[in-house]
């Protein structure tokens, strides 16, 4: 099967230029193991049930003799042989060589490891597939070309219609779905992953016996509050309705599933542009993938016929999800601004040089309105700040932005631009 290629590649380019070695990690299923392979010269592989006991016992004895082969050399699951991480960093120390080497391995289990790897193995963080990636957004609109030639943007069209994005966001960005033949076998994968993560990996991530109802409920309060400023006490509350934990068993689980890649909730912006009592600090609840939340829900693609409320806001997960794979190459930050009088921005991405975009997320083209006055008013607020606080002035908005699911996209006589999320990639 062709290999689809992955906005990460160029970020793994980089860490092997840079590093002596690279980690990629990531939620189970996102692909990591296949795009590692497409660097590696040589590869050592601990699943492979028919070499796997020689390849155990020389990692437990001599783990040195596994690093002889061509670079950069892979280590898949390298987790089953942790000494591993021992005997490549002192390669590293003695060769003085970038690209030597690369580890992938289950997010289902956490190794500590003697030495951190510090400024030798560098860890890399892969997502599942943006919509560019699988191949149905028709990349029309670049992100980072946007930030640079802001005034070059004269409109484009989508090719996604309704339905696919609906299929798109229960389906999720998990490689092997999107290869399976079927939209039934497509959709099986989301559920597997689900079904995966409360019944056996929340367990053996740190070898802590944990209650798989009680993971699967937390799963589901999570999934009922995505994309919402629900507060932890409001889901905790949720999850005692029906199970008897405690507020630290509670806290517990849900650290399990931030280290399984799971639960990726979304941090709050919080500029000086109000009294800090008037901004909302709180995370907002996402997972890292919409996907998840479907399965948790048990719902089907036709069910979103009827609600279009829950769909809203598992399209903005959508498109979080997409912002932050595609400004990575320029390590972008995503967050939120919402404040007590109802403002808001559903995403706020940062850029490192400094540039940042407003961004409201509508599925709807009657929503896009509100969605740009928002922005505005976020701009004037700015510009207010900086006519009296001229000694600590706020950066004005590069781009401010309405994500949609709609078909067309424009640039607004306010300078807000509307661009479909079919139509976005790096």
């Amino acid at each position: 099967m062709e290999y689809k290629k992955r906005i990460v590649d160029a970020q793994l380019d980089l860490k092997l230029e840079s590093f002596g070695a690279a980690l990629i990690v990531g939620p189970k299923g996102c692909g990591k193991t296949t795009t590692a392979k497409q660097k590696a010269k040589s590869i050592v592989e601990f699943q492979d049930e028919d070499i796997r006991d020689n390849l155990l016992a020389v990692a437990n004895n001599q783990p040195s003799r596994l690093l002889i082969g061509e670079t950069p050399r892979l280590f898949d699951e390298w987790q089953d042989a942790p000494k591993i991480w021992g005997a490549i960093r002192k390669s590293i120390d003695d060769r003085q060589e970038n690209g030597l080497y690369i580890l992938t391995g289950s997010t289902s289990q956490n190794v500590n490891t003697p030495h951190t790897g510090t400024q030798r193995i560098s860890t890399l963080k892969m997502y599942p597939m943006s919509l560019y990636e699988s191949l149905e957004s028709n990349g029309s609109v670049s992100l980072i070309d946007l930030f640079n030639h802001p005034d070059q943007f004269d409109g484009c069209q989508s090719n996604i219609n309704l339905d696919d994005l609906i299929f798109a966001i229960c389906r999720g960005g998990w490689p092997r779905a999107i290869n399976n033949k079927t939209k039934q076998s497509q959709l099986e994968i989301a559920k597997d992953l689900f079904k995966q993560t409360y019944t056996v990996d929340i367990s053996n991530i740190d070898g802590v016996k944990r209650n798989p109802m009680w993971s699967e409920t937390i799963l589901r309060s999570y999934a009922r509050n995505i994309c919402t400023l629900a507060k932890k006490s409001t889901i905790q509350a949720d999850v005692e309705a029906t199970c008897s934990i405690s507020k630290s068993t509670f806290f517990d689980y849900e650290n399990a599933l931030e280290k399984l890649y799971i639960i990726e909730n979304i941090h709050s912006w919080c500029p000086a542009i109000r009294s800090k009592s008037a901004i909302r600090a709180s995370n907002k609840i996402n997972f890292i993938d919409p996907s998840i939340a479907v399965a948790a829900l048990g719902l089907s693609p036709e069910y979103f016929n009827l609600d279009f409320k829950t769909l809203g806001f598992l399209f903005e997960s959508l498109c979080i999800r997409d912002l932050i794979i595609y400004s990575s190459k320029n390590n972008g930050k995503v967050s939120y601004y919402h404040d007590r009088y109802g403002l808001e921005a559903d995403a706020v991405l940062h850029l490192e040089d400094g540039r940042y975009a407003l961004i409201e997320i509508k599925l709807g083209a009657n929503e896009i309105d509100e969605g740009a006055h928002h922005l505005c008013e976020i701009e004037k607020l700015i510009n207010d700040h900086n006519k009296t606080e001229k000694q600590v002035p706020i950066r004005l908005p590069d781009l401010k932005i309405v994500l949609t699911g709609t078909e067309y996209g424009y640039r607004r006589d306010d300078g807000v631009l509307v661009i479909p999320i079919g139509c976005l990639k790096d």
